[in-house]
């Protein structure tokens, strides 16, 4: 008879359940199919838990099935991305949004607080921070998947290279091979051009601050002094991106003057401030729209995002409706 793990067994497997989600997003691209990811990874080592012979720790057997899992799920896709590498930046005119594109085309955003470690130093939070964000997991993407595996295991949860071999079945001769490989590739995809702060000091509280009394009382020629001239705006799901803070305020009066009257709830998104963004509801109060996450250089926004995806407002445990 298989024998059915215990209780303390069970919560063995779910402490490692953040690390696993951080690692399946900075593998797949994306919250939700990182936390399918990660469930299936915790279903397939319950059902095994029984012939785990502990010849390596439980944290490595499940890095083992996660790196499986993930494996099979890019088998044959193509790629995530961001906006900004699907074409040039566009007009603010709203001709340019065609069609939307579907869910797995776009690299999407996860909360800090669902794969950032919870009692590290601050020096391991900050670092952490990095890896998770939108640039660098867009960068991750560019890798074949047993690369970008021992890339994230390797330089970013500091594996040695004979654990790697050991995981992925192969030697260490061949992962220090993929790693030189996967290192020159994400230098030539420019993987850390953005400088966005990771720590919230009084002055970037400030500007954080003056954005959002300038958003909500659609103050745009006040907003459009907060960012960057050559700020960035996507929009995911459209491919269609825009450059220049004057684009970007000509298209939030002209296309996108329908986020009048909007309210912002902060949150925090792959280690810079985000906001879950609510429109009024025409049946009284407001109603989700999209989640910002800006990404901050100095004394200005250098990069505004807006996913519009309102399914990202539970994953985040913002609100679903705010009343008058």
């Amino acid at each position: 008879m298989t024998a059915t793990p215990t209780t303390l067994d069970l919560d063995e497997l779910e402490q490692h359940r953040r690390e696993l989600t951080g690692y399946c997003y900075r593998m797949l691209g994306s919250g939700f199919e990182a936390d399918d990811a990660v469930q299936e990874t915790m279903v397939r080592a319950w059902k095994a838990f029984d012939s785990f012979e502990g010849r390596s720790s439980v944290r490595s057997w499940l890095y083992r099935i996660a790196t499986n899992v993930c494996l099979d799920l890019l088998r044959g896709r193509e790629r995530r991305a961001r906006p900004m590498e699907l074409g040039p930046a566009r007009p603010p005119e709203e001709k340019y949004l065609a069609a939307t594109l579907p869910e797995h085309a776009w690299v999407s955003p996860i909360a800090d607080t669902r794969v950032l470690p919870e009692d590290a130093d601050p020096a391991e939070i900050a670092a952490a921070r990095e890896t998770i964000r939108l640039a660098f997991v867009t960068a991750l993407q560019h890798l074949p998947p047993k690369q970008r595996a021992v890339l994230i295991l390797c330089e970013v949860l500091r594996w040695h290279a004979n654990e790697v071999a050991e995981l992925l079945d192969t030697t260490t001769t061949a992962v220090n091979s993929a790693l030189q490989r996967a290192r020159a590739t994400l230098a030539d995809v420019h993987a850390g051009e953005s400088t966005a702060a990771v720590d919230v000091d009084p002055a970037r509280r400030d500007l954080l601050a003056r954005y959002v009394d300038a958003f909500e009382r659609y103050d745009i020629s006040t907003l459009v002094t907060l960012l960057h001239d050559d700020a960035v705006q996507s929009m995911p799901p459209y491919a269609m991106w825009l450059r220049g803070a004057e684009h970007i305020g000509q298209w939030m009066l002209g296309p996108g003057a329908g986020c009048r009257g909007s309210k912002l709830i902060p949150t925090v998104a792959n280690g810079c401030p985000a906001f879950g963004q609510y429109r009024v509801d025409p049946e009284g109060g407001h109603k989700p729209w999209a989640l910002q996450v800006l990404e901050i250089s100095g004394d200005r926004i250098v990069e505004f995002h807006a996913f519009l995806d309102t399914d990202l407002f539970a994953a985040f445990g913002l609100p679903t409706h705010l009343p008058e």
